[in-house]
Order: structure tokens, then sequence, then C-alpha cells
């Protein structure tokens, strides 16, 4: 819920626009810019309505001090001493609306609800902006199957097509459709829709909005994310999720870029660049009935496959240190950035930025322990292998797999037994035990067998 704050010294007012905006937003009220002053030290404030003239500060110098604080909240000025001067003063100052006394709270309501409407939809611009500030500053890699992800956004940005972007979880998929809204330059904003994430009877008011009255709880108009994301792009990931029913309208908005609210009769247009984005396989959805076949043609305009991380492994190093110096200078030993090509990272890009995180806090210096961090998931990805001979007895096989758990604990740990011990959960004493059972030794920083 948005916060506003009002700063009005006449009573009758102050209370009258409480009452009045309270019912849908948290609103605090006070008579002072001094009192307003105090209120920012602890408190952030979405919205400021003032009174240009109060006792004391007056409104020109709070709205100044309020817009320094708060760059990117927004200002509705109020007076009853309309002048042009003033308002070029309050507009100078920072405030996005001037309205003169006496004003209906109809109107004030509306002027809030459209100025946050804007702020919200700026502030998702300004967040995506922020963490990606170079255009493919965060696709990182240098293999040939992410360099054809480049080569393919290259040519499809700019271009107003449909595009169809495919993967597993993990792989960047967001980050690909918004990489194509930088590159074409769009007015509009980029507005991501999880289909996932709803339910099938809130999913259509989410896409398409909804009219006051439509069904039960719609108290007032919903504008829905299609209308939001005019002059720029709709991403709609997880595209495999949406009902069928939803899809034929999904449809029409694709072909003949029109639509209708829920409960609404009014035809809508959009302009917005439609992106799409599914893990899941929709070919075979279509033969199963699961995914509707007209759309699945209209939607898959261009698409773009993007690669799990188990088939791009020669960019899993740069990834790693991508990641890791976000948060500083820190060393990836060899033997660790093998061990990260080593596993098959069924989470991706995702699961690889959470163990390098994980790694950071257990790092007490700047060799960057990968090896801690991955703990029994590299063990048992590096040894349990679905091709093993099994024409050994059961008690040989285990005999090997323990004294290869060993030995590749031993390399990742720099020889050093009591980590390599509490990696593996033993004793020192139980690890050294095996160690002299297995026959392992050490030679200038190697490992080998003794012969029997």
């Amino acid at each position: 819920m948005a916060k506003i704050l009002v700063v009005e010294d006449e009573i009758n007012i102050r209370e009258s626009i409480f009452a009045f905006l309270s019912e849908k937003f948290d609103v605090t009220t006070v008579e002072n810019a001094e009192k307003a002053i105090d209120l920012f030290k602890n408190q952030y404030f979405d919205l400021l309505i003032s009174d240009v003239r109060l006792p004391g500060m007056n409104g020109i110098d709070l709205v100044k001090r309020f817009k320094e604080l708060f760059p990117d909240s927004t200002i509705i000025v109020i007076t009853a001493f309309f002048s042009l001067q003033s308002a070029i003063d309050a507009m100078k100052s920072g405030a996005n609306e001037y309205i003169p006394k006496p004003f209906s709270l109809d109107e004030l309501l509306l002027k809030v609800e459209n100025l946050l409407s804007i702020q919200k939809l700026a502030n998702e611009k300004n967040y995506y902006i922020q963490e990606r500030e170079k255009i493919f500053g965060e696709i990182i890699g240098k293999s040939s199957a992410i360099q054809k992800v480049k080569d393919d956004i290259t040519k499809v940005s700019g271009k107003n097509v449909t595009i169809l972007i495919t993967g597993e979880t993990g792989t960047g998929k967001e980050l690909v459709a918004y990489t194509i809204y930088k590159l074409s330059q769009k007015k509009g904003p980029f507005i991501p829709v999880h289909c996932a994430a709803y339910a099938k009877g809130i999913i259509e008011s989410e896409l398409f909005g909804h009219e006051k009255g439509s069904f039960t709880g719609a108290e007032k108009q919903r504008i829905g994310k299609i209308e939001l994301a005019e002059n720029g792009v709709l991403f709609l990931d997880e595209l495999g999720d949406i009902p069928l029913d939803i899809q034929v309208k999904l449809l029409r908005v694709i072909e003949n870029r029109t639509f209708e609210r829920v409960g609404g009769n009014k035809t809508l247009h959009t302009n917005a660049q439609i992106i799409c984005a599914t893990n899941k396989n929709l070919e075979e959805m279509v033969k199963n009935k699961q995914f509707r076949e007209d759309l699945y043609y209209r939607i898959n305009v261009y698409p773009i496959h993007l690669p799990p991380l188990r088939e791009r492994k020669d960019d899993i190093e740069l990834l790693a240190n991508y990641f890791s110096k976000k948060k500083g200078f820190f060393f990836i030993t060899r033997e660790n950035i093998e061990l990260l090509k080593s596993y098959n990272w069924p989470g991706n890009i995702r699961e690889l930025q959470n163990i390098i995180e994980r790694a950071l806090i257990l790092s007490s210096d700047k060799n960057l322990r990968i090896d801690l961090a991955m703990g029994d998931i590299s063990l048992k990805n590096n040894f349990i292998d679905d091709n093993i001979s099994v024409d050994k007895s059961l008690d040989f096989l285990i005999s090997e797999f323990e004294k290869a758990i060993i030995i590749k604990a031993l390399k990742s740990n720099n020889f050093n037994q009591s980590l390599t011990a509490k990696q593996l959960k033993i004793k020192r004493s139980t690890l050294q035990y095996k160690i002299k059972k297995h026959k392992i030794e050490f030679k200038n920083n190697t490992i080998g067998v003794k012969d029997e």
C-alpha cells in the first residue's frame, strides 16, 4: 500500500483528505513542514501532498527538502492563492501537480492514482536499467552456444515481432527478453508477467484488466498488464502454464492487437511487442491438446533457445568470476574451477550464482572455497556414474568408490586432512585410517596409490 504524507494547516481540509484517501492508501497527516521533516528522518513516503502557505517553513521549501530525500517520489501542491508564478515555482521545486483550492476530493484521488501508477512504472524501468547497465552486461560467455544467442538478440532487436524464448529453468530467459527490450529502445515499459504464479481465475484479470463490478471483489477498474505495456514489451514467462481458455484470448491479442477488459464491452488496442518464454516442450503439449496449435505457431515467429549450463561449460569460469567479483576480488583455484565444470548444474546459472554466494560466506580469505560451498552435491555428481561397470563384486565397487571420493576431496582441499575430514563429515583419525587402508600416498603435491 502506497504511503502518502499530507501537510495542511487547515484542520477541516486535512481531516477531509485523510478520511477520503485512507480507504485506499496509508495516509499520515501533519499541520506544518517542521513535523513533516521529522517524519522524513525515519519513514519513506511515495507521495507528498502539501499546502503552499504553511506556518513556519513554506510548502515550496518543504517540496525541495522532500525531493532531496526522496528523488523518486511524487508531489502534489495545493493552495488557495493560485498564481501562474507560484505554479511555476512549485514545478521547478519538484512538484508533479499543482491544484488550486477549492478542489474536489475525486479530482485529488484521480491525480494521486495517476501519479502513483506512473511512479510504479518508472520504478520498474529504473530497476531494470540499474540492474542491466550494459546491453550484454549480464549475458556472460564466449562459447559458441551463447554467441548464437547474442547474435539472435541482435538480429531480432528493433523488429516488432513475437518472440519465443525456450530453455530450462535458470538459464536466463527474462534477462534475454529484457536485453531485446533495451536494444529496441522502446519508449514504453518492460512489463513481465510470470504466468505460473497466478491461479486460473486471476491470470485473466492480470493480463487483460477488469471493469468495476465485473466479479465479486472487483471494487474498481483495474488496468491489465497488456494495457500497461503500451509502446513497450509484454514479457509472458512460463507461457505453457496459461489455461486453454485464456490462450484463445491471447491469440486474438497477437493476431488482431485487440482485447477487452474482463466484464467490459469496449475494444482496446495494443502496440506492445510480445515476448514469450517457457521451460516446457510446447510441441509436445500441442500433441497432447494441452496447448493450442494456432497460438504456438503465432508466438513462434522468431525462436531463441537458451542452452543449459551443462552444454556451455566453457563459460562456467567466466560466470563464476563475474558473480564473485561483484563482491570484491576473489581467487578461484584451478581445482575449484574443474570442480564447477564437473557438475551438471540442473538449476543452471541460477544455481551457479547461489553456489558462488554460499562460497563467499564460507570463505575466510580471498581464496573462494567452492568445494565447501558445493559440499555433498559435488561428491554425488562427480562419483556416481550411470555407466559404471558392475562386473566386479559389490565390496570391491564400494571400496573403489570410497577411495575415489577421498582422493578427490584431498585434492580439492589442497591435501589438508583436517579440511578434508570436515568436508566428508568424518573424524580426522578415521580419514587417516582410510588413507592407509586404500594405500593413498602424497608425492610433490600429487596423490597416488602405492603398488601392491
